[in-house]
């Protein structure tokens, strides 16, 4: 897709249409509207005086030029009430507005910077948030489909700004925002994928396709170099799947000078779920192709950070395995032996994540990465915490933890911390290892996160569950049913800001 600035006036471009904006309780439209609707003889303050345009937050008016104007077609998109309005705001309208105009067939659009005038918003963000949204919002996965797919396309869009200083920033924000939301929807591609065709090893080949494209380093272990290295965690889930396992190691050096500015990225790679031995309901299997969302993430977020190239180290890991149930299957009383040294009794064979990423965490603190960041689908526990509205955070660096939790926050993609007191350790002791995988029913998430957290040697540290945000059940904004790529822009915001 070709998304550019132009410095103009945006009521004479050769488009198929063109986006403007209304804040709730405007009677008046100034600015860019204010603009088109003279153009158009007043026909958007006749409907703003009829009740037809009220400038609700996901509004979208449809009116026809009638050849008053060079495009065919005005969106006056509803931006809600102004005081609300933040850059996810941005993503939504302009997701809403390119699903919308590509429906009906245009395939060309121009669009005012939503936010950056009297909205506030700082401009280049403004601009970054436009192509997210407009690039996130057209997503679609229907690769496996024969018949019938939808034909139309949305390819090009335009973004005028009539003060020729600020046309610079504006660029500077698409072309970051394209290179954010083309990883988000590499991640959801992932997510999507079938289990049959997203086995371990094709996550490998997805991050050597990645690391082709940006410049980046690619090490993937495979399962005798587990082996040697003591992995023993990460194995004992693997040892019932006929699937090899894959530990993929991204690298990325930005401040090659300074090695110890670094952080890591461990991502929870499990290519299906079907609970092992303690097995899931057929229900509960249905969307475990997605387990492997956090993997998925750290490596699409990796695709961005080289193209973006910021000045610090970054290690992305993925143990990629799948979770199945068979006569080589680890069993509920197994004992495995973590690659720090570390025993775990397994209490619940569907508990692998916290197994995989015992390993993964411990390789990242080996290998002497100061800040680790580890993202899985964990626990169902979590939607029961917080529902499907953000993300669980815990971690044993507040000044880090805060980090992350505004990096997320920035960019829509909300964050809400859970405790990590010890007190908690006690729900996940054994009789006859160091620890067991489950701490029980009560406070399932902080006891999953914490039993990570056991492998962290030293390292500030986050955990981030996405169990109940990598998938959505519906489309609305920039988030589209099915896999939803987060926490990809969390990931990037975050080392951008390092």
């Amino acid at each position: 897709m070709e998304i550019k600035v132009v410095s103009g006036d945006i009521t004479q471009q050769q488009v198929g249409a063109i986006i403007v904006n209304l804040f709730q309780g405007v009677t008046s439209p100034g600015g860019a509207t204010g603009a088109v609707d003279k153009a158009l003889d007043g026909a958007i303050s006749k409907l703003i005086e009829d009740g037809e345009i009220k400038g609700k937050k996901g509004e979208i008016t449809l009116i026809h030029t009638l050849g008053k104007m060079t495009p065919t077609r005005v969106v006056v998109a509803g931006l809600g009430k102004p005081e609300a309005f933040t850059l996810g705001g941005v993503s939504d309208v302009a997701a809403q507005c390119a699903r919308r105009l590509r429906s009906i067939g245009v395939s060309s659009a121009a669009t005012i910077a939503h936010g950056a005038g009297i909205g506030g918003l700082d401009a280049g963000g403004c601009a970054q948030a436009i192509a997210e949204g407009t690039i996130m919002g057209l997503y679609r996965f229907d690769k496996y489909k024969s018949t019938d797919p939808e034909t139309n396309r949305f390819d090009q869009l335009t973004v005028v700004e009539s003060d020729k200083s600020k046309v610079g920033e504006l660029e500077h924000g698409l072309a970051r925002g394209v290179s954010i939301a083309e990883a988000v929807n590499l991640c959801r591609d992932m997510g999507n994928e079938p289990a049959n065709v997203m086995t371990p090893s094709e996550m490998a080949e997805r991050a050597l396709s990645v690391a082709n494209d940006v410049g980046l380093s690619l090490k993937v272990l495979e399962k005798p170099q587990m082996a040697e290295l003591g992995m023993g965690a990460l194995l004992g889930v693997a040892q019932g799947s006929e699937e090899p396992p894959k530990f993929i190691i991204l690298n990325y050096q930005g401040d090659p000078d300074n090695p110890s500015n670094n952080i890591g990225l461990v991502g929870k790679g499990i290519t299906f779920d079907s609970g092992g031995l303690d097995i899931k309901s057929a229900a509960g299997m249905l969307t475990m192709k997605s387990d492997m969302s956090g993997g998925a993430a750290v490596i699409a977020a990796m695709r961005a950070i080289g193209a973006l190239k910021p000045k610090v180290n970054v290690t992305a890991i993925v143990p990629a395995t799948e979770n199945m149930p068979s006569g080589t299957a680890q069993r509920p009383g197994d004992v495995v032996r973590a690659m720090n040294g570390k025993t775990i009794e397994i209490d619940n064979t569907d508990a692998e994540g916290r197994l995989v990423l015992a390993d993964a965490v411990a390789y990242a603190c080996s290998i002497g990465l100061g800040r680790i960041v580890d993202v899985a689908t964990l626990t169902g526990a979590i939607s029961i915490a917080l529902g499907n509205k953000c993300m669980g955070a815990f971690g044993n660096d507040q000044a880090f933890t805060d980090l992350v939790m505004a990096a997320g926050n920035g960019v829509g993609e909300r964050v809400w911390q859970l405790p990590t007191w010890d007190e908690y350790k006690e729900q996940y002791k054994s009789d006859i290892a160091d620890m067991r995988n489950t701490g029980g029913r009560g406070a399932g998430s902080i006891t999953g996160a914490m039993i990570i957290g056991e492998f962290n040697d030293g390292a500030s540290w986050v955990h981030l569950d996405i169990a109940a945000m990598a998938r959505s059940a519906t489309t609305q904004g920039s988030t589209l049913k099915g896999a939803t790529g987060v926490p990809v822009r969390t990931l990037v915001n975050l080392v951008m800001g390092l």
